[in-house]
């Protein structure tokens, strides 16, 4: 089979890690007399990779992410924020139990910025995410109701492993009261963990969430269960 025809194959078949890396592989391969295993070896490497990091640009477009910077962007030093509580949630081991993680904080502390990169370091390693503003969470809901396609939406966040729920404070008290906050986090608890940016402290929530940790900016850190 021609050079041409087996490139051809592979992008018939998908494999486009393979093909990508095909002519690299092969010219490595003869110049070091590599056996036939380990050829086939790399070139299934090659295809792994390249799976995985469509895998993980769809998920982190999927997420709907508003910020692009890593935690590693993040000035921990110019901020009066615990660094290491922090870091422990992009370990991504909250989602084992699962646990939620709330950032408290006034406008401009980084709890936003946080959340994202707390979410992308879980995306990462394998987990689906997304981020939502409430406000915009209870217009959709409204949205669906008027439809008549009453949780759909909830249904589709249900199958998270992550779920930022960006300032619920901004949401009126009389519609922050009203079943979808509510129903949707005591569904999300049961399957599914939580990120919570708010500039509200816990006392001051027309809703709780039950079982959390709480990595607060600014200020020192704490933990809540």
């Amino acid at each position: 089979m021609e050079r041409s025809q087996v490139l051809d194959a592979m992008g018939q078949l998908r494999l486009y890690g393979m093909k990508a890396a095909c002519d690299e592989i092969i010219t490595t391969a003869v110049k070091r007399q590599h056996e036939p295993q380990q050829i086939v070896g790399e070139l299934l490497d090659a295809e792994t990779g390249e799976k995985q990091a469509r895998s993980i640009k769809y998920r982190m477009t999927t997420a709907k992410l508003p910020l692009a910077k890593e935690g590693d962007a993040f000035r921990f030093e110019d901020r009066p924020i615990n660094e290491t509580l922090v870091r422990d949630p992009a370990s991504g081991e909250f989602l084992e139990r699962p646990r939620n993680v709330v950032l408290i904080g006034g406008t401009g502390t980084g709890k936003s910025r946080l959340a994202v990169s707390i979410a992308r370091a879980c995306i990462r390693r394998g987990k689906r995410g997304r981020f939502v503003h409430v406000v915009d969470l209870v217009n959709t809901r409204d949205a669906e109701a008027r439809a008549g396609r009453q949780g759909r939406t909830a249904d589709l966040l249900c199958r998270l492993d992550v779920l930022i729920l960006d300032e619920p404070g901004d949401l009126p008290f009389a519609q922050s009261g009203g079943p979808l906050p509510f129903h949707l986090i005591s569904r999300l608890c049961a399957r599914s963990s939580i990120i919570v940016t708010t500039h509200l402290d816990v006392g001051e929530w027309p809703w709780v969430v039950a079982d959390h940790s709480a990595a607060r900016p600014p200020g020192s850190a704490r933990r809540h269960r």
